[in-house]
């Protein structure tokens, strides 16, 4: 019996949750990235080599497409909770399919605008889709589940991006094509794979009482909701990590360090290791709104840690210059991971249950706005040199501290749907409207 009992607790950690359907949304994330991967590293010699396009051009067309993008987290959630949410991802993984594919048909630079616009509004509202169908199929064990798909898209992305690599020593039109239309299909599988998910409840068909709004109410709208909009707006800032790894690093350590130049891949390796070694065992320490909270005093630090040490990485020879971007690029990472569990569990607990796929629509924005934001800002410090790294890091430190103080109980509001507990305190709408059960007769009093 001890055998038996011995192995549950780790049979448990190792189960993804969600049952077979977080099993299958995850397979449906691995081969997502498995195609993102080996298209991204080709896009932009695509539309040079193949589409004739100037640096310029894609400039304005990667921009364009950005500004257009930054609608889909919102129409997506606001969808979901109206529609199936399995149902409406199909749709957008198809139109992902759609818009890609027709950068075949031409080379005319406005029809090239419009495709890659028409494809970015779906992709960012993919995101946020797979987010909401994460939060609802998992419940509760929500954290350990975005964890553990991080970890695996993070994976996937690897494996595409080095297929990418591979075809691209050929160099040929014909290679470019092949990785374009590879990530097409992939969101053909994705999309099939999604049909065979169920559709897990929603929290708009459930009440939390008795006197509370069943479905078919009018839901309360993230965009009156101040603290929420403070919240996201806080996020804009604080997803500025991505920009900083992706963006930053490599700018610094060329034209402001002594480190060698092959330094800047290998902080993108060391980022996706990080990620994949300790984004589940972390995932811990943020599974409920409280300890998310907690969370953000730590990401400050390394926030601030990442700062002051792109700024000593300016100083002295390779080896140093080396020793210090290293450390920055861990302490940044440890910020992002960090981050991610926070921000995960914060916009789900934040939010009304019956309004949870508009308020995660609202949350979306902020990485679409990081995205047009980051990479101004992160040049900025570039060019502004060392003291510019320990005042973003103090900066972003702060706004940690701000978040930390408004995401926090609220003596004018009731507690989000988030953080109750769903078996104990919710009913659904069905139950709801039965009418009360009889009261059982008092039993017979004896003489």
């Amino acid at each position: 019996m001890r055998q038996t009992s011995s192995r549950v607790p780790f049979v448990r950690r190792l189960a993804v949750p969600g049952g077979r359907d977080g099993r299958r949304m995850l397979v449906v994330a691995v081969i997502d990235k498995v195609g993102t991967g080996l298209w991204s590293g080709a896009a932009t010699l695509y539309f040079i080599y193949v589409a004739h396009l100037s640096v310029a051009q894609i400039g304005v067309l990667m921009g364009l497409s950005g500004v257009l993008g930054i609608a889909g987290p919102p129409l997506a959630g606001r969808l979901a909770d109206r529609f199936p949410v399995t149902r409406i991802l199909v749709v957008a993984q198809l139109a992902r399919g759609a818009a890609l594919l027709a950068l075949l048909s031409t080379n005319e630079y406005g029809l090239l605008v419009l495709y890659s616009a028409l494809g970015a509004l779906p992709d960012r509202a993919s995101s946020v889709l797979t987010k909401l169908f994460a939060a609802r199929v998992a419940g509760p064990h929500r954290i350990r589940y975005q964890a553990i798909q991080r970890t695996a898209v993070n994976i996937g992305w690897a494996v595409g991006a080095a297929g990418a690599a591979a075809a691209l020593t050929v160099g040929s039109a014909a290679s470019y094509r092949a990785l374009l239309l590879a990530n097409v299909a992939s969101y053909a599988v994705i999309a099939v794979l999604t049909l065979r998910c169920a559709e897990p409840p929603a929290p708009s068909r459930i009440v939390t009482g008795p006197g509370l709004p069943v479905a078919g109410t009018r839901a309360p709208t993230p965009w009156r909701d101040r603290r929420y909009l403070a919240f996201t707006g806080s996020e804009i800032w604080l997803f500025l990590d991505d920009s900083i790894l992706q963006v930053g690093f490599p700018l610094w350590i060329v034209h402001a360090t002594t480190a060698p130049v092959g330094l800047a891949p290998l902080v993108l390796v060391l980022n996706s290791v990080l990620v994949i070694a300790l984004q589940v065992p972390l995932s811990r320490f943020g599974e409920t709104r409280a300890a998310a909270r907690r969370l953000l005093v730590p990401i400050g630090a390394a926030f601030l840690t990442g700062g002051v040490a792109l700024a000593a990485s300016a100083d002295g020879g390779p080896w140093f210059a080396t020793a210090a971007v290293l450390v920055a690029a861990v302490a940044f990472t440890l910020a992002e991971i960090l981050h991610a569990l926070s921000s995960w569990e914060l916009s789900v607990s934040l939010a009304p249950g019956e309004a949870q796929g508009a308020y995660l629509g609202v949350h979306g924005l902020a990485q679409s706005a990081q995205r047009s934001l980051g990479p101004v800002v992160v040049g900025a410090a570039v060019t502004a040199g060392p003291f510019a790294w320990p005042v973003l890091g103090a900066t972003l430190a702060l706004v940690c501290l701000a978040q930390h103080r408004f995401v926090g109980p609220s003596p004018h509001l009731p507690p989000p749907a988030g953080d109750m507990d769903p078996g104990a305190r919710t009913r659904t709408a069905e139950d709801a409207a039965r009418p009360p059960a009889a009261s059982p007769p008092p039993p017979a009093q004896g003489g």
